[in-house]
Formats: C-alpha cells, structure tokens, sequence
C-alpha cells in the first residue's frame, strides 16, 4: 500500500522535506496542499480583461499582441506579491500531482491566447466588428474556463479537463 507522502507525488525521503514547505508557507498566500499561489493568475486575468475590452476599443488588440506568457518563476519575479520570493523557491517543490496539471493547464492558456489574438487579429482586418465581438467573447469565456482549472489546481484538486473538453475549448 502506498503511503500517503507517495500519493500525493512525493518520495517518501522527501515527505519530511515536504512537511517544511507546507510550514514555510502556512502564513503566506501560498496554498500548503500544492505550494502554489493564485497571485500567478493575475497574468492571465490580464489578458482576459484586455480581450473583453476589445469590442469597444479595438486599439487595444495591440496591447494584446505585446502580451507574452511568463512562467510561474518569471511572473514572481516580476511581482509586487509580498511572498514573491517564497514562491518561487515552493514551486521548486510542488508535488507532481499538482506540478504536472497546472503546468500542462498553463501551456493550454498560452496556447489559447496565442490562437485568440490570431483569430481576433483575422476578424479586425475584415473589418467585421460582430464577429470581433464574437471571437473576444468566446475566448474571455474559453481562457476564464482553463484559469477555473487551474485555480482549481493551485487549490488541491488534481483534476485536469478531459481531451475532448480541450479539443473544444481549443476549437472555439
């Protein structure tokens, strides 16, 4: 029977070492299950609102071409976060059960954004400002939907959308 330090992704030598991060972050904005902070979503949540201003600023398409993905480390880095440095040195140590998800889920969300600026980008240049509107709201809904799962994440849960959920959320 595995014990419970190995269900959750972690080497039984390990499990002590694990047991000291989730003190070091007990007091922070740092979830003590996965190590992980939802401050890291602020870098989409700024797309996302970006997107859903285009409709009636479509000037602001351009704001979203300069954005770029950042890593969970750059982000930080990059932060006003007050606990910006212990989060970076947690997610050295987040469990594999949540590690492997939410990375795989932000690789989802960058790939959304890339194809949301193409797509609406495609619907600026013909001119056509219903199906801009259209295009900005389905990927607000399709990002705000991949950010649920990885907030979910952050929070303990291991759970990732099934492929035909992403094949259609990626087809929008």
């Amino acid at each position: 029977m595995m014990g419970s330090e190995q269900a959750h992704g972690i080497a039984a030598d390990n499990g002590q070492a694990f047991l000291l991060w989730q003190e070091k972050v007990s007091n922070a904005n740092i979830n003590s299950q996965t190590l992980l902070a939802t401050d890291y979503l602020n870098h989409f949540n700024e797309i996302v609102m970006l997107i859903d201003m285009v409709p009636d600023m479509p000037e602001l398409l351009d704001e979203c071409r300069e954005w770029q993905p950042k890593s969970y480390p750059e982000h930080f880095q990059d932060s006003m976060f007050s606990d910006r440095d212990l989060a970076i040195e947690a997610y050295q140590h987040v469990p594999v059960e949540f590690l492997v998800p939410f990375e795989d889920t932000v690789t989802l969300m960058n790939d959304m954004v890339t194809q949301s600026v193409t797509r609406l980008t495609a619907a600026q240049e013909l001119n056509d400002p219903e199906l801009l509107k259209v295009r900005c709201h389905a990927a607000s809904r399709g990002l705000q939907r991949l950010m649920d799962v990885a907030n979910a994440i952050i929070h303990g849960s291991s759970r990732t959308m099934a492929q035909n959920e992403i094949d259609q959320l990626m087809g929008f």
